[in-house]
């Protein structure tokens, strides 16, 4: 159950509410007249089935509330309420596959910007990953895999080619080279310094490591759970049941990949540099083309409930409407 906060001029109310009425999907619906002070107008709150949301914040953004109001979706944490199990059961479809477009677009956006706290996690991840890599560690290496915070402006690549959000790809984009350039920069310059101060020797770098070469030697399988995981991380951002990320952090080699470049830039060597870069690149491109696939047949698949949804609604206000005009009068 999702709650919809929405403040409207006053022009808007009558026909917002009159949608909201007529929607199989909305179990309780409040108006607080003359409530909203910026914009000027009224509060309306209404609790919709997951299921139902998309299609009316669809609706909400064509008679133009997003321009002259706001719409807020906020998830309901609990509620007891027979009318809105009712709701949730004749709304076709899951509240647990259900994908909220306008919640998932947010999250994309917010994670996706270039900002201090980004840069400084992967700039964290990758020196941890740095260090793992002359310690052997898979436990660091996992520990860096984590920390990157990646994966979101990946999956915001997919999101923006199915939604068509050209601000949002470019977006994305900025975050992820940037990103990794600036992370792979640091942790080079401290490598450097390692170096020099005689802490790392380049036999801790191209000699033997059991528990960290997989990161600078891909194949095919890097390629294909670089997919699966991007599938399954999509999946977990975008449904109600939320817990399968961590999952995707430890599966894939990106940040490690970026650490081994950067060891093997301070150090010359330039195997492990290319190595690692082709490792990099395959997962950046498994991840992105997964959460594209993956985003694109979700859509696809609620575009059909939502039209049944629709012809559902237009049926039911059909019936009603007949029934007002031949009942006689009381």
């Amino acid at each position: 159950m999702l709650q919809l906060r929405i403040a409207t001029p006053e022009d808007l109310t009558d026909a917002i509410v009159a949608m909201l009425e007529g929607d199989q999907a909305v179990s309780s619906l409040a108006v607080l007249t003359r409530a909203s002070r910026r914009p000027a107008g009224d509060l309306i709150f209404a609790d919709v089935a997951r299921e139902g949301v998309n299609t009316i914040v669809d609706r909400l953004c064509e008679m133009g509330v997003h321009r002259r109001g706001t719409v807020h979706v906020e998830p309901v944490q609990a509620w007891l309420s027979q009318v809105g199990l009712d709701a949730e059961r004749r709304t076709p479809g899951s509240s647990a596959d259900a994908v909220v477009w306008a919640e998932v677009t947010q999250r994309a956006y917010d994670d996706s910007e270039l900002n201090w706290t980004y840069v400084s996690f992967m700039c964290l991840a990758t020196l941890l990953a740095s260090i793992a890599i002359v310690l052997d560690s898979q436990v660091l290496v996992i520990g860096a895999m984590v920390l990157g915070p990646e994966f979101v402006p990946i999956a915001a690549l997919g999101l923006a080619l199915v939604r068509r959000r050209r601000g949002l790809f470019t977006r994305a984009v900025r975050t992820l080279l940037l990103g990794f350039a600036v992370s792979i920069a640091v942790a080079t310059v401290l490598a450097l310094a390692a170096r020099a101060a005689g802490w790392i020797e380049v036999s801790d770098l191209v000699g033997r490591r059991p528990q960290t070469d997989f990161i600078y030697t891909p194949d095919k399988w890097s390629f294909i759970v670089a997919l699966i995981a991007a599938a399954a991380g999509v999946l977990s951002l975008t449904s109600a049941k939320v817990g399968g990320l961590s999952g995707v952090f430890i599966s894939v080699t990106t940040v490690p990949a970026s650490g081994n470049v950067a060891l093997g830039l301070a150090f010359g060597a330039w195997d492990e540099v290319v190595g690692s870069g082709l490792q990099l690149g395959l997962n950046l491109a498994g991840m992105a083309l997964a959460g594209w696939a993956t985003l694109a047949f979700q859509q696809s698949a609620w575009s059909r409930l939502s039209a049944r949804r629709a012809a559902v609604v237009a049926d039911r206000r059909s019936r009603a409407k007949r029934r007002r005009t031949y009942d006689p009068p009381h």
